[in-house]
């Protein structure tokens, strides 16, 4: 399997490359432009990121930065995030940033720039499955980013260069101190952080926005039994235990029931669920297929991904587990590999 990700001197020369004045997209700029190509920065203005880093970044390189305000931008991704938790679900914004608003101001930016392809600093690489273009897992295990580029769409891909795919992150750094790049950003620590979310203070952050839409409620066991009273459900996901209370023995959420503003509890043994159905299915290395098939199946991004058969129809599937997996949180993605190759991916429902 070729790897297009990894573009050639004869290819065309143009490239949008995303930058966030972070260590990793700063790489792969100059990975970039030491390959010759003529490459534009994307400073994407999407929640909390301000353009400084970057613009100093595109300085030390010697490269152009322009600054690019999605549309319909960070707006979206927040009224997603807030009527997810609202329904009971887990939501995840980085997922679905990346097809509808991240990726997609890319593929605009370039078509107004005239550039040939667009760059991120994704930990990922992309290959070619006859005559379908997928992503496949980065060399590096442990920051492989597969998982958040499972909804793009062909078109995307075939814009798409993903320059540290092939590396680990320990190389990218000795990179940047090598040619002296983003030594501040070397400094700090990584975020996991969500964008939008100052602090990383999402109940605070939902609390703000939504207001007197939040109303306690109960808590009751498996039984129906009420046990304890909870602060809103949007608080709340699939296998946690802080916020409900002293139960003697350890209990988690089970279960939200939006509906009736109802949290539901139990043992660790009732977070276990050996199928999921799956809904608005990207399918990528494969199209629509129409038999059933065997894949391992990632239900969050830190999910060590579990064997499973997959029952397909249209876009949407049911996903069968060998063996029961723990905490499958509905609004979270959902996403299938071959090997190192994402089939496709969708939310759980």
């Amino acid at each position: 399997m070729d790897n297009p990700g990894q573009a050639s001197n004869t290819d065309a020369r143009r490239v949008s490359g995303a930058m966030s004045g972070g260590v990793d997209s700063t790489v792969a700029a100059a990975l970039l432009t030491e390959r010759g190509f003529d490459v534009t920065g994307l400073h994407l203005m999407i929640g909390q990121l301000a353009p400084s880093g970057a613009s100093s970044a595109a300085g030390d390189l010697g490269i152009r930065l322009k600054c690019v305000e999605p549309e319909p931008g960070c707006e979206m991704l927040v009224d997603y995030f807030c009527s997810e938790y609202s329904r009971g679900r887990t939501p995840n914004p980085c997922v679905m940033c990346n097809r509808a608003v991240k990726f997609a101001a890319m593929m605009r930016a370039a078509e107004e720039t005239g550039a040939d392809h667009i760059a991120t600093g994704h930990y990922a690489r992309i290959g070619r499955v006859g005559s379908r273009l997928a992503i496949r897992r980065g060399i590096d295990a442990g920051k492989d980013q597969s998982y958040v580029l499972s909804r793009l769409t062909q078109e995307q891909l075939a814009k798409l260069m993903l320059p540290l795919g092939d590396l680990t992150k320990k190389q990218v750094r000795e990179i940047a101190l090598e040619r002296r790049l983003a030594v501040q950003a070397l400094e700090r620590p990584e975020s996991q952080e969500i964008c939008f979310v100052p602090d990383a203070n999402t109940p605070r952050f939902l609390a703000e926005r939504l207001g007197d839409r939040i109303r306690p409620g109960e808590i009751v066991d498996l039984d129906g039994k009420l046990v304890g009273r909870h602060d809103g459900v949007q608080f709340y996901t699939i296998g946690q235990r802080r916020r409900l209370g002293a139960h003697g023995s350890r209990r988690y959420g089970v279960k939200i029931d939006a509906e009736a503003n109802r949290i539901i509890i139990g043992p660790e043994e009732a977070l276990f669920r050996d199928r999921l159905a799956v809904s608005d299915v990207n399918w990528m290395a494969v199209e629509s297929p129409l038999e059933s098939f065997r894949a391992d199946v990632k239900i969050r991004y830190l999910h060590r991904g579990a064997p499973a058969r997959i029952e397909p129809s249209g876009d949407r599937a049911e996903v069968i587990f060998d063996q029961p997996q723990r905490a499958v949180a509905p609004g979270q993605a959902a996403v299938f590999y071959d090997g190192d190759t994402v089939l496709g991916g969708g939310w759980i429902e």
